[in-house]
């Protein structure tokens, strides 16, 4: 869709409403009523039974109205087709349709949706909706929606595709004290999605954080494409909903039934760079500590307390995440000796017992966060009679700028920390109740840091032979399968993936031929695509000598025949041995997914892959960086790396041949689902053992 403008939908001097009215419990009225109380520019209705709607000039269509910035529509569904023609007309660049009766109503809506997205195609119009609740912008005091009540004003962006939710978040928001800059209803997204609004809010200075609610993501692919960019300056969290196996169950690879429609927003959304958390608590926590609070330095955290018990769940929560306990210096330690009483505890965490006064928490405080081996501090105090928490809140605020460091502050009570945490949050400094969420909100605050560090790589482009790729794939084609198996070897053979030496033949005395080629015992498979788990049906013989080839072949169709009679056969594979037990099996495969594409598989492998599900995801293409990743992050990472006196299988060479799939599954979008099966990993390199694929032979 390219790179949109979107400044002036957020900052309009003139804002038509079209079906304003001053009806009463109507949406139309709701809209007018919301502009007129907070906007900073002009509100024009647009309705032409009226001559004026709550004293404003009323205009019979967008063409008599004055140049505006932003319509909103709300007429009956079958005349907004024709509004936002007469949108275009007039040079209107932004339009929010509320309307709904469009895509979410049946094939009758989709037809007309499709017809809006034409036409605000043709005039090249910002179309928010259909089905939408509105936008918000609080700089200019734009509520362009038909919800209850505004956004309080802050610094964080919103959008969801839920209306519903919208309202219930503004009403949690405001009773919290929390902020916004831009809010969106997304609607059906028939021209505008999250991807634009990602694009938008990544060039927009005054927005330091993204926050979103998504059911699904249309283009998978583009929406990572710009997250990644946005990340490397804004933080994004989402909640994404809708965590479902479904997409399995269609699925005939070991790879398509591991991999579930979650798997590959998971995978999407962390190589975008994205926060993605399960709840709105999660959402907001996260996103008060990323709008308030500077990016730390290094993972240590340093907690002081006035309360022992409390200050112990703390260090469990820092157990639980991904930072660390810090260990304070000699002269920290030092310092703190001689500044807290005897019974307090001064190492991390640093309990300065229940009678600590606003100075004790204050000095204990300005020690932690000034020793160089701490990133960061959660300041944790329960309400006592010789603390003010409002008092604790200006020091907490006075030292975190002194020292620049990310606080958490946790102020356990009920009306009390009220007014603290307004002094808290007037410098950036969320409280929490919970001390978990502290901690997590500052885990949180660290991986962001490390993702706005990282460098994207782009995919390594390898020499392969894609003639002799598109001639293994289109034997599909030819025999009216979709689906291939060992047939296939030489698919892997042309782009780089080693294979052991094979054959596959239909007559006896060709396996007994073939063998003798081979040096030492063979592995004999059946060769049918309609038999997808062949060590089921003893379709796979191990360890086969010269003489007992052309009677293992027999065996082997034998077997099949009996198993499946209408199966296709297509011989028999007879193929070199590799000696397991000297490497590990591996799994190395890809599954399409319908939203972002190719999703790749690593993990241990095997005949138990499905029981033991060690496994990672990437949505391909995957850099160098990627792959190894992937290498590193299964339980079973130890064995590639020579656990328990094993010598260490050569990892680089499963990282290349993650690469070489990754580019093979993207250069043939025909590919759905592709397994390698065992890949085994050993000190001389990899060997590919087994294959299956599916293809959709339309697409070749």
């Amino acid at each position: 869709m390219g790179d949109r403008v979107l400044s002036d939908m957020f900052a309009p001097s003139r804002v038509a409403v079209v079906g304003a009215t001053e009806s009463e419990g109507s949406i139309g009225r709701a809209i007018v009523e919301n502009l007129r109380d907070d906007f900073d520019g002009e509100t024009v209705p647009v309705n032409p039974n009226y001559d004026e709607v709550f004293g404003l000039r009323s205009y019979p269509d967008l063409a008599s109205a004055p140049d505006v910035d932003l319509a909103v529509v709300v007429v009956p569904p079958g005349a907004v087709v024709d509004v936002v023609r007469d949108a275009g007309e007039a040079g209107v660049p932004n339009v929010v349709v509320i309307t709904a009766g469009f895509g979410e109503t049946g094939s009758e809506g989709a037809a007309r949706e499709r017809e809006l997205q034409s036409v605000a195609d043709e005039y090249d119009i910002n179309l928010v909706g259909p089905n939408s609740l509105g936008v918000m912008s609080t700089p200019v005091g734009l509520n362009a929606t038909f919800g209850p009540e505004n956004a309080l004003q802050g610094s964080m962006s919103f959008m969801s595709q839920s209306g519903a939710f919208i309202t219930a978040v503004l009403d949690w928001a405001n009773d919290q004290g929390i902020g916004f800059r831009d809010v969106v209803s997304l609607g059906n997204e028939a021209v505008l999605d999250e991807t634009d609004f990602v694009r938008a809010w990544g060039d927009d200075p005054d927005t330091n954080v993204v926050l979103g609610y998504l059911e699904g993501i249309d283009d998978g692919q583009s929406f990572v494409d710009a997250a990644r960019e946005v990340t490397d300056d804004t933080p994004i969290v989402l909640v994404k909903s809708g965590r479902t196996d479904a997409g399995a169950q269609a699925a005939s690879s070991h790879t398509g039934s591991l991999a579930g429609s979650d798997r590959a927003y998971q995978a999407g959304l962390e190589q975008a760079g994205v926060l993605r958390v399960e709840t709105v608590q999660e959402l907001f926590d996260y996103a008060q500590m990323l709008a308030g609070q500077p990016l730390p330095e290094r993972d240590d955290l340093a907690i002081v307390t006035n309360a022992g018990g409390p200050g112990v769940m703390t260090t469990d929560a820092v157990g639980d995440s991904d930072l660390s306990m810090a260990s304070f210096s000699e002269e920290t330690l030092s310092e703190l000796s001689e500044t807290m009483p005897e019974e307090a505890n001064i190492y991390n965490p640093i309990d300065t017992i229940g009678d600590a006064d606003v100075e004790r928490f204050r000095t204990a405080l300005d020690l932690a966060l000034a020793d160089d081996n701490v990133g960061a501090a959660v300041v944790l105090s329960a309400p006592t009679a010789v603390i003010d928490f409002r008092d604790l809140a200006e020091e907490v605020a006075d030292l975190q700028e002194e020292h620049g460091k990310p606080v958490a502050a946790v102020l356990m009570g009920g009306e009390r920390t009220e007014r603290a945490a307004e002094v808290l949050g007037e410098v950036g400094i969320p409280n929490y109740f919970d001390p978990a969420r502290a901690v997590r909100s500052l885990d949180a605050l660290a991986t962001y840091r490390d993702i706005s560090e990282r460098t994207y790589e782009a995919p390594t482009e390898f020499d392969v032979d894609r003639e002799q790729a598109e001639a293994v794939l289109a034997r599909a084609k030819e025999r009216g399968d979709n689906r291939l198996g060992v047939e296939a070897m030489d698919l892997l053979s042309a782009y780089g993936i080693p294979t052991p030496e094979s054959d596959i033949v239909d007559k006896p005395e060709d396996a007994v031929s073939v063998a003798q080629d081979i040096e030492g015992e063979v592995v004999m498979k059946i060769v049918s695509p309609d038999i997808l788990h062949k060590s089921d049906i003893g379709g796979v013989k191990v360890g086969v000598g010269n003489e007992d080839v052309y009677d293992a072949y027999e065996d082997l169709v034998t077997r099949a025949r009996n198993y499946q009679p209408d199966a296709t056969i297509l011989g028999v594979q007879v193929q070199e041995t590799v000696d397991l037990d000297a490497g590990t099996e591996t799994i190395v495969g890809m599954n399409r997914d319908p939203q972002f594409g190719p999703l790749l598989l690593f993990g241990l492998g095997g005949i138990f892959v499905e029981i033991i599900e060690d496994t990672t995801f990437r949505v391909a293409p995957v850099s160098e960086r990627e792959a190894r990743e992937m290498t590193e992050e299964i339980d079973a990472a130890p064995l590639l790396r020579g656990a328990r006196g094993r010598e260490p299988a050569d990892v680089d060479d499963v990282v290349e041949s993650i690469q070489r799939l990754s580019q093979l599954v993207t250069d043939f979008p025909a590919i759905l689902e592709l397994d390698i099966n065992p890949l085994v990993a050993t000190p001389d390199g990899v060997q590919a053992i087994d294959v299956r694929l599916t293809v959709d032979t339309d697409k070749l």
